[in-house]
């Protein structure tokens, strides 16, 4: 137990007060409620920033978090609706949801993965949280009562909107999608790649290419944190061309072990494509081999801290003819971003090799 579950926990025990508060009769009660109510909505913030700032980010967190703020919500909107101050359908939709996205959870964890609150999710939590705050305050205030109509509608929005993107992103999960051979998206599985799966192709293809032309290879990681060389070594024979390669995760080994400048990670940040870019040509480097690649991103579920988002990824590949990196934007859950990250640096390795063969042939 730290802190920021803690914090979490604090939202579940805040249920019960809460409660009497809007069904009991006292001058200020509903006052009381509404500020306890905002007090203890500010530790879904607090939670997750120190649980990333402290390195806390835990499974058990993961899955808390997102469970305390429905209870915390939903436990009021129902005395709210025994009160008469909100349409019991409004309650029905934010159920709905919920109960629609812990099914998806569920599912996820009998496949073991924990699917973290998504940035939409979050700003669904707070306009929830807002609008009944405004609820509470319109039976002592009843000119209040227009701008909490307006936030439940905002809040109903959100709630939909949501629900839907969960869909979406995690769509594989519940199938019958197949999205393993589908260009950018990985398949559900992870890990060790299947047959079937796109990236074991993508390798079959790249060491074939490799193979021909007789170049060699090497990698440069950090997000996909060895992703790329297992899928290149997996492949039989993969060592008359695979060389070797850094799983560069922190910015010291980009710098000790690839020759990153500091200035440049401190100008930049991590993930960019600058440094996408020197992490390739420092693998080639080291290696001696004909052609590197560098991989940089943010996997998930949290940001870096900064202001890049969530699934934002760089890839580069460097060659005798210099370095070139594209920009990606991945929207899967954290191992879906690795997969893909993986795969479309194959395919950039394959593009380049290709290029080489046709100069090679001029």
């Amino acid at each position: 137990m730290n802190v920021p579950n803690a914090l979490t926990l604090s939202r579940l025990v805040a249920i019960p007060p809460l409660m009497v508060l809007l069904l009991v009769r006292f001058p200020g009660h509903d006052q009381l409620a509404a500020a306890l109510f905002l007090v203890f909505s500010i530790t879904d913030t607090l939670d997750g920033e120190i649980a990333r700032r402290r390195g806390t980010v835990s499974d058990f967190g993961k899955f808390l978090d997102p469970l305390a703020d429905k209870l915390f919500v939903l436990s009021v909107l129902i005395v709210l609706v025994q009160e008469g101050l909100v349409a019991a359908w409004v309650v029905v939709v934010i159920f709905s949801r919920e109960l629609i996205i812990t099914i998806l959870r569920s599912v996820a964890a009998a496949q073991g993965r924990v699917i973290a609150a998504a940035p939409l999710g979050k700003t669904k939590t707070v306009m929830q949280m807002s609008a009944v705050t405004l609820l509470i305050l319109q039976r002592p205030y009843p000119i209040v009562v227009p701008v909490a109509d307006l936030a439940v509608g905002v809040a109903v929005i959100f709630t939909i909107w949501s629900g839907l993107d969960y869909l979406w992103r995690f769509r594989y999960l519940i199938g019958p999608f197949d999205t393993s051979s589908a260009p950018g998206r990985a398949g559900p599985s992870g890990g060790a790649p299947t047959p079937t799966e796109a990236g074991d192709q993508a390798a079959r293809d790249l060491g074939e290419l490799l193979r021909q032309q007789g170049l060699t290879v090497s990698v440069a990681e950090s997000c996909t944190g060895g992703m790329v060389g297992a899928l290149i070594t997996d492949q039989p024979g993969s060592s008359t061309y695979f060389v070797g390669g850094v799983i560069a995760y922190s910015d010291e080994v980009k710098r000790s072990q690839l020759g990153v400048s500091p200035d440049l990670l401190k100008r930049v940040g991590a993930v960019s494509s600058e440094v996408a870019q020197a992490m390739a040509e420092g693998a080639r480097s080291r290696f001696g081999t004909d052609l590197a690649v560098g991989v940089t991103g943010i996997a998930g579920p949290d940001s870096d801290g900064s202001a890049k988002p969530v699934g934002l990824t760089y890839v580069a590949v460097a060659s005798a003819g210099g370095s070139a990196s594209r920009e990606y934007r991945f929207h899967g859950d954290r191992r879906s971003n690795r997969r893909q990250a993986a795969e479309q640096a194959l395919r950039l390795l394959a593009e380049e090799a290709r290029s080489v063969a046709r100069v090679k042939t001029d």
